[in-house]
Order: structure tokens, then sequence, then C-alpha cells
């Protein structure tokens, strides 16, 4: 049997523990917010669970196996240190710490002592993404000219960092699972309107062999948007994850240059125009698979593909953007 502890009973962590318990062979022994009207709701919902004011109880008990950490980003790097010291396997909510240096130490820690860590990226575990990742693969698409997402909506405004580092690492832990290499720069520009942090913000990673990626996140837009375009020389693809049935769509569609045989400054342009198809997507609960794939990796002694490393991946764009950010769009080079 492998016993969780779960730290944070905010938004996310009602989540978390249902479908840790919803697994066999997991049972959560313990869960802990400092709130009392967190301790409350989480008695009312799980009673005959043990519940915890103090994270240090939790993470320092003999009857724990692993500890979900499910905090505001400040305390993660804190929480998870002392998870590891103690001995427990950690599955850190997104994005992994605050800095790089953060991530680096955790990683470290956790190989020094032999144990796993898992940075929720749940978007990974969809059937959307997992059936993008098999497309492009196979190729699909062929070879990737652009990555372009959009992820706004009006709120939720967040007090303890911008709007980069709440809504971008979905996209950007994207990203990185499905492009087969690392930007190489990354800058960002974006603006201040209300509570002292960016509220919209534009980041743009450049990539080997002239690949482009763009990422627009926004806590002002009147709608609501879930939409990335990913073009290749092929196919193109274009995701909205706010569809109910259709949410992968290709698009047979493409341009081709030619020299005229003529004269070589003649360039012909040919357009492509063919079927758009959308493939069957699996109709799963992200978080339940990724749940049973974090128990299934303690228990079997297997890397999760999205590890510490993966985390870090993650945050060394954020801290690229957050300086980009600071010099008005200057490029970073990581």
């Amino acid at each position: 049997m492998l016993r969780f502890g779960v730290i944070g009973y905010g938004y996310w962590g009602p989540n978390i523990v249902r479908n840790l318990r919803s697994l066999e062979g997991c049972q959560v022994v313990g869960i802990c917010d400092q709130s009392p009207a967190a301790r409350k709701r989480i008695q009312s919902a799980n009673p005959g669970i043990p519940v915890y004011s103090d994270h240090n109880e939790l993470v320092s008990s003999p009857d724990v196996d692993a500890i979900a950490v499910i905090t505001p980003v400040w305390t993660h790097f804190e929480v998870a240190k002392a998870a590891l010291e103690n001995g427990k396997h950690v599955f850190v909510e997104k994005p992994f710490t605050s800095s790089v240096a953060q991530a680096e130490e955790l990683i470290n820690l956790a190989e020094q002592k032999n144990l796993k860590i898992m940075v929720d990226h749940t978007f990974l575990f969809t059937g959307a993404v997992r059936k993008m990742r098999q497309l492009l693969d196979d190729g699909v698409l062929g070879k990737l000219y652009y990555y372009d997402s959009t992820r706004v909506n009006l709120g939720l405004f967040q007090h303890d960092c911008n709007v980069i580092w709440d809504l971008a690492p979905h996209d950007l832990s994207i990203m990185n699972h499905l492009l087969s290499a690392d930007a190489e720069a990354i800058s960002a520009t974006g603006q201040t309107h209300l509570n002292g942090h960016e509220d919209i913000a534009f980041i743009t990673a450049y990539f080997p062999e002239k690949m482009i990626a763009h990422i627009n996140v926004n806590w002002l837009s009147p709608v609501k948007v879930r939409t990335t375009l990913i073009g290749g020389e092929k196919k193109m693809l274009v995701w909205n994850d706010l569809e109910a049935d259709e949410k992968l769509k290709i698009y047979d569609k493409g341009v081709q240059m030619t020299n005229n045989a003529e004269g070589v400054y003649q360039l012909l342009v040919s357009y492509r125009s063919g079927d758009m198809w959308a493939p069957k997507i699996e109709q799963i609960e992200a978080l339940k698979v990724e749940a049973s794939y974090f128990a299934d990796c303690i228990l079997n002694d297997k890397n999760p593909f999205n590890d510490g490393y993966a985390g870090l991946r993650v945050v060394k764009v954020l801290e690229a953007a957050n300086q980009s950010l600071e010099q008005k769009g200057k490029i970073i080079y990581l």
C-alpha cells in the first residue's frame, strides 16, 4: 500500500485527494492546510483522514511514503525539500519552484536519496496532448515551423505571481513535451494594470532550425480562449481545448515555394488545401492518469517523464521571461 500525504487544500487540493483516494493500492493518510476553514472542508469531505495544520508533522511521519505539495509556488521549495529530507517521494504542483537554483537543489537532493519527483503538468496526460505527441512522433506534420498558443480569460488574479508564472507553465510544459529540442532564447513583453503583477504577457521562444513559439497569456480577456496552433511543412494542427468533441483538427494545408526555371529570382508560390480531419481522442480524466502513473513510477522504480528536470526546463523559461519582461522584451539566451 502506497501512503500519501497531501499538503494544501485550496482550489486544486481536493482534486488531488479525490484521485489519490480512487487509486487501487494507494491510501491518503493525512491532509494538511494552514487555513482553519480549509481544515473544516477537509474533515467534512474526508471523514476519518487525519488533518494537520503544520506540514512538518505530515512530512516527518513514518506512516507516509509520498507527499503531494499543492501550495503557492513560493512555498514549494521549502515544503518539497522537507519532504525529501524525510525520505518521501514528492508530487509538486506547477510551477515546480520559484527559481532555477531551487529546482536544481531539489533534483540533486532527490537523486542523493533515490527518491522520485513528479511535477504536476496535468495537461501532458490529456487525451489531446497524448494524441498530439503521437502525431508528431509519427511525422504527420513534417518539419515544424511554429507553435502558437493562446491561454486567456477574465481573472483569476494571483497575488503572489504574475500571469506568466500562473498560466504559462501549462503551455511551456506542453511545448517542451511535444517539441524535440529546447528553446535557445526567450523574449517576453507584458504590462501591469491592476495589482502590481503583469496581467497580460507575450512570450516568444526561439528554437533551432528556425522553429519559433509564441505564447499569449492574459487575465484581462473578455472571453476564455484555450487554443494552440502547430504549423508543419506537411500539415497543420489546431487544438481548441474548449471544444467538447473535436478538440483536435488536422489540416492538410501548406505553402510551397519553387524557383521558376526561367529565372532564379522568379519565385512561384503554390498553396495546398486538402482535407481536414479530427482524430479520435481518448476521453479520460488526466489527473487520475497522472496520479496512477506517479504511483507506478514509485512502485516500479521508474523515472517519470514529467520529473524534476521537466519542471526545471519550465522554470528556466519562466525565469528568462521575467528577466526579459523587466528589460522590455530583451532577448535572454538560455
